[in-house]
């Protein structure tokens, strides 16, 4: 086992998600197993896609000053929003012996601000450059979403934006965490956010095959099916508040978990397909124990990266008998809900392993229909499951073979 120097809890939550924007909404969604996924308009000619899962009832306007909207990229209001969400859910900015300089964020995306960037592009090529905007840059940048809640409450702890595509949230919170741990902090915001339902966006990952084409809402997204052909690109974004125990324990917060793992791996493979064994997730995971110095039997539930793709999730499911043998946890996947919220999805995710231990229910994997031959585990498939949840795990890898691997554990 790995010795960090201090232990690190949960004492806030934020979220903006397909299936809703606050705590309570997305989770009650999440556990009655209610899809976010909608027809929208990709604003591409004769596009083989037409869903999504884009934010509801969401305007920034009750949020942000609007001259702060029309600065930023989306990516960057949801994630500054959430974040302060999670701010106002810890009660730090309440605690009078708050040290501002031992309070840190790290806040990443996985592609950043590609609509801003799109925009400035067309205006650039129709009026010329006198009419791309002086935020194009700083409007658009991955880590602008630290810069702008730094700023905000004048947190000068450490400053920082983990960007590793979907496993970028993941990332972020393991990476903050040791910041706290290893005393570089005492409280740090960590998260990821992401809006890449932009033309471009869409019309790269559809040359990728990557996405499902699909044409229903209600059933296109479904991991570990024998019918799923690809992800249903989504919006989001999700922030932790981490804090060192002793810290939450002097102001009376309230904890919801800590973390007790953290582990990382490279596939060393290919660009954006996983390796058929799932060596390098299986990797991830098998350090992520080691870092919390636990066996794989003590782990109840894992929320699992299970974007609905053919060869991911096969992998997946090979990495996971790998760990555990014959006797894997439950598992499931939110993403058949949510959809695929690219750097926001392990932050959106852990949030949902932390309140499945709050409350000690497994979140379905909605769709799961006609399950896949060769994925024969315990997905929680249709309905939720009460069941009690004392270590959970969060999986998340990414393009580049790049994996991510967070376990919580109930305090």
């Amino acid at each position: 086992m790995r010795q960090l120097h201090r232990r690190v809890v949960v004492t806030g939550l934020g979220i903006l998600s397909p299936i809703g924007n606050t705590i309570q909404e997305a989770w009650s969604s999440c556990i009655s197993g209610k899809s976010g996924i909608t027809k929208v308009d990709v604003g591409i000619i004769d596009s083989p896609v037409s869903i999504g899962g884009q934010l509801k009832n969401f305007n920034p306007s009750d949020f942000l000053d609007p001259k702060e909207i029309r600065r930023i990229d989306p990516f960057i209001q949801y994630g500054v929003i959430a974040a302060n969400q999670s701010i106002a859910d810890s009660g730090i900015l309440d605690f009078p012996s708050l040290n501002k300089e031992l309070v840190g964020i790290n806040f990443g995306a996985g592609i950043g601000g590609i609509q801003t960037i799109e925009n400035n592009k067309i205006l650039l090529e129709s009026k010329g450059h006198k009419k791309v905007s002086p935020f194009f840059v700083p409007g658009s940048i991955v880590n602008m979403i630290s810069g702008l809640v730094s700023i905000k409450h004048g947190f000068m702890g450490p400053n920082t934006s983990v960007v590793t595509a979907c496993s970028t949230g993941n990332h972020c919170i393991g990476t903050a965490a040791r910041s706290v741990a290893y005393g570089e902090a005492n409280v740090m915001i960590a998260g990821g956010a992401e809006m890449a339902s932009t033309p471009l966006s869409i019309s790269g990952f559809i040359a990728a095959r990557a996405l499902s084409t699909n044409p229903d809402p209600e059933s296109a997204c479904r991991p570990w099916d024998k019918d799923r052909d690809g992800f249903i690109l989504s919006d989001g974004a999700g922030s932790l508040v981490l804090e060192e125990y002793e810290h939450a324990k002097s102001r009376g917060a309230h904890i919801y978990a800590e973390i007790c793992g953290f582990g990382m791996s490279s596939d060393a493979y290919h660009m954006t397909a996983p390796p058929a064994d799932g060596r390098g997730a299986a990797l991830s995971m098998k350090n992520a124990l080691l870092d919390a110095g636990l066996n794989p039997d003590q782990i109840d539930y894992i929320n699992a990266h299970g974007t609905s793709t053919p060869l991911g999730d096969l992998a997946e499911t090979h990495a996971l008998k790998n760990i555990f043998g014959s006797s894997v946890p439950s598992v499931s996947s939110t993403k058949s809900m949510t959809g695929h919220t690219l750097g926001a999805a392990g932050a959106i995710e852990s949030i949902f392993c932390i309140k499945s231990i709050n409350d000690n229910v497994i979140p379905p994997t909605i769709n799961l229909t006609n399950p896949d031959p060769l994925c024969d585990l315990d997905y929680t498939p249709l309905r939720a499951v009460e069941k009690n949840v004392s270590f959970a795990m969060n999986n998340s890898f990414g393009f580049g073979g790049t994996n991510s691997t967070l376990v919580f554990k109930q305090i």
